[in-house]
């Protein structure tokens, strides 16, 4: 905290923003991390990690809903899914909206990020920490994919903090591996690349990985607003066959309705889901050539 009224994002050493707090909630230091829950006087509750914005009450759909509805319609029969970090419960939430889910593991490594969302940001999460079909496991997402049977789910979902301190594991060709060995024939992953405005080269490194393990990989953006530097880009990578998105917006909206989730989002529609894949050049340029 700068000052008795502001909190300064710390992401980027030459380059940030602010928020008047209005009071703060918790600040507590982990194994892991520092984090910091506070009441902004614009954004509702604010999540920090590390001097990291995470969420914000106020904006927090947009990401939670292309980082959790894009892979599941993409995939279009996922019934198992593998949710990696996403500790305020929000990614676990809107994955329990889609009707054919039947399972969804939740393996966060922080606990004190669980516990300290479901007692100042329970909108976020809302009813998901309660859902029979959700297993929440406070452990090592790492180990968690080393261990997990081949083949155990159709989709998982890595909703880590960028590749330094605690979620640099997360990034590696190991992680990779294990991931492509624990998803189904179709199976696809999704992770957050950065703001490549800013954070260029997260987004062409992830991709250098995933396209050694991986057939397909793709990205698509979405524009949050307390991600500052423009688009925030999500990196999906499959195993099978090819993303209907560029194409498929009526069969992306049947998938949607018959998943049950039509009308509970803020962000999300088909036409958003299929044009959020039509990257400008300067994101483009650092995905790696589709493969012959």
């Amino acid at each position: 905290m700068s000052d008795a009224t502001w909190i300064n994002e710390t992401l980027y050493p030459g380059w940030g923003q602010r928020f008047r707090v209005v009071e703060e909630l918790a600040r507590v230091t982990t194994d892991f991390q520092e984090i910091v829950v506070f009441q902004s006087e614009t954004h509702g509750r604010v999540l920090v990690l590390d001097g990291a914005i995470q969420i914000t009450e106020s904006d927090e759909f947009v990401y939670q809903e292309m980082l959790a509805h894009v892979p599941v319609l993409e995939h279009g029969a996922a019934r198992s899914v593998l949710i990696i970090g996403a500790g305020d419960g929000g990614v676990l939430r809107r994955v329990l909206e889609h009707g054919g889910v039947s399972r969804a593991v939740m393996v966060e490594i922080d606990g004190e990020v669980i516990r300290l969302a479901k007692q100042f940001l329970p909108s976020i999460a809302g009813d998901a920490w309660n859902d029979p079909r959700a297993d929440v496991i406070v452990g090592d997402g790492i180990d968690y994919v080393r261990k997990a049977a081949d083949a155990s789910f159709d989709v998982i979902i890595v909703d880590s903090t960028d590749p330094i301190g605690v979620g640099e594991a997360l990034f590696t060709d190991e992680f990779y591996l294990n991931c492509a060995r624990i998803l189904t024939d179709d199976g696809l992953i999704v992770n957050q690349c950065g703001v490549p405005f800013m954070q260029a080269d997260e987004l062409r490194e992830t991709s250098r990985r995933r396209a050694k393990v991986f057939p397909l990989v793709s990205a698509y953006v979405a524009a949050v607003p307390t991600y500052v530097g423009g688009f925030m880009t999500l990196g999906i990578a499959g195993k099978g066959k090819a993303l209907l998105a560029r194409s498929a917006v009526p069969l992306i909206a049947a998938r949607a309705a018959a998943s049950g989730i039509v009308g509970k989002t803020r962000y999300w529609t088909p036409e958003i889901h299929c044009g959020a894949f039509d990257l400008p050049p300067y994101i483009a340029e650092h995905l790696p050539r589709p493969r012959d």
